[in-house]
């Protein structure tokens, strides 16, 4: 079993950054290579961020957030990071992370999430 624990979401305003955490814990965990961040807005269906490979450190990012939100890992702790900068009012929306095997554009193809943290950016 894994768990996902999110953290570092709060309220900022508009040109603000963020640091989100995702820390993870469960003896299977290093079974699981690729850690993904989702982000759902209210009224707003959910939507694929980022990803790395905790293997290979590889990246891949969606083109729209390209630039202005930074995935990064720390293996030794177990945690990923998103890194958000320059954040505008439509990014607020609870951010998810979540563990798989594989590089999936949808949430529920991960193999396990995190209950999410808060995003709110004021205008």
């Amino acid at each position: 079993q894994v768990q996902l624990v999110e953290s570092g979401g709060g309220l900022v305003q508009a040109g603000g950054s963020l640091r989100l955490s995702c820390a993870a814990s469960g003896r299977t965990f290093t079974l699981y290579d690729i850690l993904g961040w989702f982000r759902q807005a209210p009224g707003k269906e959910r939507e694929f961020v980022t990803s790395v490979s905790r293997s290979r450190g590889s990246t891949y990012y969606s083109e729209s957030l390209k630039g202005r939100f930074t995935i990064s890992r720390d293996n030794t702790k177990n945690t990923v990071y998103l890194q958000l900068n320059s954040l505008k009012p439509e990014d607020t929306a609870v951010y998810y992370c979540a563990a798989g095997s594989y590089l999936r554009m949808d949430l529920y193809g991960y193999d396990y999430r995190g209950q999410g943290t808060q995003v709110t950016v004021s205008s």
